[in-house]
């Protein structure tokens, strides 16, 4: 039987063209298609789509430059990728600063809608869907660049909490790069852009996906519900306002970090199966709000403030002390975080159990002063524990934005 190699021969010989020349003729400048035999309609390459696309939410674009960089303050899009990269051995702070000046052209030009260095697939680039790309750094990262001794305190993996059943694949980290848009076809094509810049410099260690309401499901700035039903980010301050900025950026330490932030992702399995046999009543007290308007129990829209002193008829508190929400909520205004959450549903096991859950992204300017107060009162005392579980868990330092002809990291590594 001939091999497809005698096949090949075969064919040349005949002043045919082969399948391996027919797909590397692009690159080998073979020209005339239509005279071998080759339709017309596959040796164009102008299709309607080549000129970019006509509908408003593909062509929008996010300012990548700034103080800060985008994908914290900008309104949540609907999907998101997070992938965390371990550095090679032999990584130092030259490589690291090749890497992240290469890093940071190409997220310009992609979430502006422009083809990365290399870019095989350019046409996929023309829809960037309010594309963002935020990159933080680990301990390991610091210590590759010489600086561990400059590394915030909060810089490591979070306390042990007695809910945790953290596993590796989900935890841990030396870089990690947040990628979010409208349109999942823009992060899974920007993905394969920077994890092939990466690949001199870095191993990928995790990626986790997750997705919000598709735009224009809810109005906007309207709080996403998760999958369990309730509203998600209700006591999110605005941002842009002070009490944001107090919350979210750091305006102190090394140089490196200021107008930067800190990340916090928690993967968070969710019991759906022996939730769905809670009644409405029983969820209702879980979280300590309504399902159908967000609204705290007892009062009468989503952004009231709780009364936790609230007692109904028999003298019992409205808001159960155990509830979600008065768990979650912070005595001290100072203790608040950012959430920036998605839902991931990675489909029924063999047994028909949920392969769903949360990914809890919490964006604050001290993760000891903000995150682990709430996280331990969490810990120590809240219903919905029964239905959630941590398995994964990562820290980062989120780096302050660039300057256009400026790189991320450049006060790290220059």
């Amino acid at each position: 039987m001939p091999t497809t190699t005698d096949r090949d021969r075969s064919a040349a010989a005949r002043g045919g063209l082969s399948r391996r020349g027919l797909l590397t003729a692009g690159a080998s400048g073979l020209v005339g298609a239509s005279a071998v035999g080759v339709p017309m309609a596959l040796a164009s390459s102008g299709t309607d789509t080549a000129a970019g696309p006509d509908d408003a939410l593909g062509r929008a674009t996010v300012p990548f430059h700034g103080v800060h960089q985008a994908g914290i303050a900008t309104p949540a899009q609907a999907f998101a990728t997070f992938i965390a990269f371990d550095l090679a051995p032999d990584v130092d702070r030259d490589a690291l600063g090749r890497w992240m000046r290469l890093w940071t052209g190409n997220a310009e030009r992609l979430t502006q809608g422009r083809p990365a260095l290399a870019d095989t697939d350019p046409e996929l680039a023309r829809a960037p869907s309010q594309l963002t790309i935020t990159v933080g750094v680990g301990p390991g990262f610091l210590a590759a660049a010489g600086r561990e001794d400059e590394a915030p305190p909060w810089l490591r993996p979070l306390p042990e909490f007695t809910i945790d059943r953290l596993e590796s694949a989900w935890s841990d980290g030396d870089l990690v790069v947040q990628i979010c848009a409208d349109d999942p076809v823009a992060i899974s094509h920007a993905s394969r852009m920077l994890t092939k810049d990466a690949r001199a410099f870095a191993g990928v260690r995790w990626v986790q996906a997750g997705f919000r309401h598709a735009s224009g499901v809810t109005p906007p700035g309207a709080t996403p519900r998760n999958l369990m039903g309730q509203l998600d980010g209700t006591t999110n301050a605005e941002p842009g306002t002070e009490e944001f900025d107090h919350q979210v950026w750091i305006d102190d330490g090394p140089d490196w970090l200021r107008g930067g932030s800190s990340l916090v992702l928690r993967r968070i399995r969710i019991e759906m199966d022996t939730w769905d046999m809670v009644g409405r009543q029983g969820k209702e007290e879980t979280i300590g709000r309504r399902l159908d308007d967000g609204a705290p129990l007892g009062g009468e829209a989503e952004h009231d403030e709780p009364d936790f002193d609230a007692v109904n008829e028999i003298g019992l508190t409205v808001i159960p002390d155990w509830s979600h929400i008065r768990r979650a909520r912070p005595d001290d205004p100072r203790q608040r975080v950012f959430r920036r959450s998605y839902n991931y549903d990675d489909g029924p096991a063999a047994d028909g159990e949920s392969g769903a859950g949360m990914l809890f992204v919490s964006y604050q300017a001290d993760i000891d002063a903000q995150f682990i107060p709430i996280q331990r009162r969490l810990d120590e005392l809240d219903l919905l524990n029964e239905w959630t579980t941590p398995i994964g868990s990562a820290v980062f330092a989120i780096l302050p934005g660039c300057r256009p002809g400026g790189w991320l990291g450049e006060a790290l590594l220059d």
